[in-house]
């Protein structure tokens, strides 16, 4: 066919020349191949469709229908690695023990240490979410974490146990990450939008378990109890896991005396301490609604 070569030169000596030029200019990039188009301010709204609609899909495709979300710190690791972290840095105080940074370092770890038995509460209720339904074909209910290390590794892992289906969303930064190891491959996802990924945690989410942890699982937390708080979305199950640390680090009754919140805001969650506790207060808040968590597939 005559598109099918270029311009003979025996035309025009120049003609070669100038269709190369096109082709190795930008604007003759397909507009989905080309990196740098998409990466342009004015082509936000495309990206925020893709950032959507690819876990979207693939979710569909694993019939991935009910979620329950874990959050905590990724820095509360598995206890034999905080302990090895707390032996390191007794051992280095031990040749330097006048070194102030060394000291406020090992009372780190070691609350950190005091704390590490949340990796096994969040490792066995992920076992639990796994074991209960595994296999069913259209309601089958799945952990979904943050992908990352800490609290996140630890659900993930429980599923991943049983066998399990888990689904792990991350979101990249400025710094290198890594998913952690145990979220099924298919279901491991990189967001650019923190908007879009929060989405995707609560289109599916039946529960949402926070465990001890920083300002992005405060950052969670939060945007759950406000919207159900204001009716944005369903009520569902929330559940502290670990009251000691959540009545320190949030004071809700300071809050409800100073009246920016009312007293039922405080039935907006409850607290628990172990994985068989988490778990069977999801089913009973779900049985309690009406609507069982668990239905035939």
């Amino acid at each position: 066919m005559p598109w099918q070569q270029p311009k003979a030169t025996e035309e025009d000596p120049e003609a070669l020349q100038r269709v190369q030029a096109i082709l190795n200019n930008p604007s003759y990039r397909r507009a989905d191949n080309d990196i740098d188009f998409l990466a342009q301010d004015g082509v936000r709204g495309v990206r925020l469709q893709i950032d959507y609609l690819k876990p979207e899909l693939l979710l569909e495709e694993h019939n991935i229908h009910q979620t329950i979300v874990v959050f905590g710190s990724t820095r509360i690791c598995e206890p034999a690695a905080a302990l090895r972290k707390v032996d390191t840095l007794r051992a280095s105080l031990a040749a330097d023990a006048n070194n102030m940074e060394l000291q406020r370092r090992l009372v780190i770890a070691e609350r950190i240490h005091a704390k590490s038995h949340y990796y096994d509460v969040a490792r066995e209720f992920g076992r639990l979410v796994g074991s209960a339904n595994h296999g069913a074909r259209k309601h089958h209910t799945a952990i979904i974490t943050g992908g990352g290390p800490g609290m996140m590794e630890a659900a993930n892992r429980g599923a991943f146990d049983v066998g399990a289906k888990s689904v792990g969303l991350n979101i990249s930064l400025p710094h290198e990450q890594y998913p952690n190891p145990y979220v099924t491959p298919e279901l491991c996802f990189s967001f650019h939008y923190f908007a879009l990924r929060k989405l995707h945690f609560l289109l599916r989410a039946k529960a949402l378990v926070a465990f001890p942890g920083g300002y992005g699982t405060f950052d969670e937390l939060f945007e759950v109890l406000t919207l159900v708080q204001t009716r944005k979305i369903k009520p569902i199950p929330v559940v502290l896991v670990g009251e000691a640390y959540w009545r320190r680090a949030v004071d809700i009754d300071f809050l409800v005396d100073e009246g920016v919140i009312d007293a039922e805001d405080r039935d907006l969650f409850w607290f628990a301490e172990t994985a068989q506790e988490i778990w069977d207060g999801i089913l009973h808040w779900h049985d309690a609604s009406g609507e069982p968590l668990h239905r035939e597939p």
